[in-house]
């Protein structure tokens, strides 16, 4: 919390009160919100551990202030709730994860998953943990749905509709049915009713009229170069990983100054050197 304090000082936030629209976990530190996740949403008083009620009750009584000491709030809030966006790619991931984590383990489905994406860790791949390219891959791949039971099958494409006419650029006039479709499919398949699930089912209104404005491209570029990292280094998160992660981000800046430059000369400059001699002789 000191940190993100300190960025927020130094770019000076206060100032120009941007919106902001990040990972969920981001989210709730900026709101002061952590600890016990029995109160997650910072829009209502969602009880994430009622799990009787969180497919009939989609009304719960709204958050009047998120007030330290009470309801999952820890700190004094560093941002106004009213200036947060909801993630559309996370959004999409949480689903996502939801959908996995319901398929029968010893199903096609399932084990067609396991095939396709088999530099994926095994630990990943039951908790669903999929990347955006990941996703649009699978959406195309009709090998993928003739894996899939009845039950499945409507799921996915209910989940696909969603994506598609909502979680995009243009929003489908019929969003809302869109919508309630795909939660009544993912209830049928025992999917778990999540925080990125809940801000479907009881915060629509809430999301803008535009979400493929909403740019989320630093953040999933993060997820794509650590799974790229992981695969490297064989799912062992440790300081090296973390180093090699640095450095790479270090060489892509083309800006950035070097101490030490390399003697050899690249193919480029040598081809160079060699047309301006043809061209002097």
């Amino acid at each position: 919390m000191y940190f993100a304090c300190l960025i927020l000082n130094k770019i000076k936030y206060s100032d120009h009160a941007w919106t902001i629209c990040r990972d969920l976990k981001v989210v709730s530190m900026l709101l002061g919100q952590g600890g016990n996740t029995k109160y997650p949403c910072f829009l209502c008083e969602w009880d994430s551990r009622d799990r009787a009620k969180h497919w009939t009750k989609k009304v719960w009584p709204k958050r009047t202030s998120l007030v330290p000491g009470s309801k999952n709030v820890l700190r004094e809030s560093l941002v106004e709730p009213n200036k947060v966006i909801l993630p559309p790619l996370h959004i999409k991931l949480g689903l996502m994860k939801q959908f996995v984590k319901a398929l029968d383990r010893e199903g096609d489905c399932f084990k067609y998953l396991g095939e396709k994406f088999s530099g994926l860790p095994e630990a990943k791949l039951k908790e669903g943990v999929f990347v955006g390219p990941d996703i649009c891959r699978l959406m195309k791949d009709k090998a993928f749905e003739s894996k899939m039971q009845d039950n499945e099958k409507e799921a996915w494409n209910a989940f696909r509709d969603v994506v598609l006419k909502f979680l995009g650029n243009q929003k489908d006039p019929n969003f809302k049915r869109i919508v309630r479709k795909m939660l009544t499919k993912f209830k049928d398949l025992g999917c778990s009713m999540s925080l990125k699930v809940h801000f479907l089912a009881s915060h629509l209104d809430y999301y803008p009229e535009n979400l493929g404005a909403v740019s989320e491209e630093q953040g999933e570029r993060f997820h794509q170069d650590i799974k790229e990292m992981e695969r490297r280094y064989q799912g062992r998160w440790n300081v090296n990983m973390m180093a090699d992660y640095c450095w790479t981000l270090r060489r892509d800046e083309s800006q950035a100054a070097h101490k030490r430059k390399s003697s050899k000369r690249s193919f480029e400059g040598k081809k160079k050197n060699i047309i301006t001699r043809i061209c002097d002789d």
